[in-house]
């Protein structure tokens, strides 16, 4: 069935191949990947492990209790292991470079019989991960952006599965269930209001009951520089990624701009 097609290694990394993929980026030397853990980490011969920044792929529960594994996070790991497993990976950085976990932070690119590999868009292209972006590592986006909304509409990988359904915000109880859940919330901002140093984008009449989206000053001040007014957002049908929480009903915080994606002005 189409909607459960995963494209083959070679074939995608044929699409993925890139002399430089985004040209802000700072290039390095990486290493030989000695392991794969899951569909966005690996590890080098010099044991660093690199996190594929910019992707969220499906999780493994990778020793933690009572963690469930998510649908096709084997088969993400899987495809990313046939393309970079025991090859040589340069290492690009467009923000911050080590996380909290001691991690790298890194696009990948990959040497393969095909040219070289740009792994986040591979993954991202073949329906194994998601665009998955942070307020200090913002580079790059706007391909995988693209390839993820081919792989959508293509239902490809992750998009056939209702796990990761895009969910509707004039759904609140539903949105309620996936607290605690990264997710893709798609409806029309029905008022765009400033209190204090917050601005929240309102999905509906009932403020307390249906989903918001929350940008906190520091957010704001991320706006400003990009020149974006988040308050022109009123009457938009917009698509919100972000993690899911309650507070006065389904709600996510945006930490910065490219959380949002218009989709229609009016």
């Amino acid at each position: 069935m189409r909607g459960t097609t995963l494209i083959s290694t070679a074939a995608f990394a044929l699409l993925a191949s890139t002399t430089l993929a985004c040209e802000s980026l700072s290039m390095a030397p990486g290493g030989v990947v000695v392991e794969v853990t899951d569909g966005d980490t690996v590890v080098l011969n010099d044991g660093r492990k690199v996190r594929l920044i910019g992707t969220q792929a499906p999780k493994l529960p990778l020793g933690r209790d009572d963690f469930e594994t998510w649908p096709l996070a084997p088969e993400a790991q899987k495809a990313l292991a046939d393309l970079v497993l025991n090859k040589s990976v340069r290492l690009g950085f467009g923000g911050e470079e080590i996380d909290r976990h001691e991690r790298i932070l890194a696009h990948v690119f990959v040497e393969t019989d095909n040219g070289e590999v740009w792994a986040q868009l591979f993954m991202v292209g073949a329906g194994l991960a998601r665009v998955y972006s942070f307020p200090d590592n913002r580079q790059c986006l706007e391909p995988l952006f693209a390839a993820e909304a081919r792989a959508r509409a293509d239902r490809l990988g992750i998009w056939a599965n209702p796990y990761y359904s895009v969910r509707a915000a004039d759904r609140p109880g539903e949105l309620l269930d996936r607290v605690g859940h990264y997710e893709l919330v798609e409806g029309r901002v029905l008022l765009a209001d400033r209190s204090g140093s917050r601005i929240f984008l309102n999905f509906g009449r009932f403020w307390k009951e249906d989903f918001t989206a929350v940008i906190e000053a520091p957010a704001l001040r991320l706006f400003e520089t990009a020149g974006l007014d988040p308050l022109v957002l009123e009457g938009a049908l917009v698509r919100i990624r972000g993690w899911v929480d309650d507070r006065d009903g389904p709600r996510i915080e945006i930490t910065h701009p490219e959380q949002i994606e218009v989709l229609a002005t009016r």
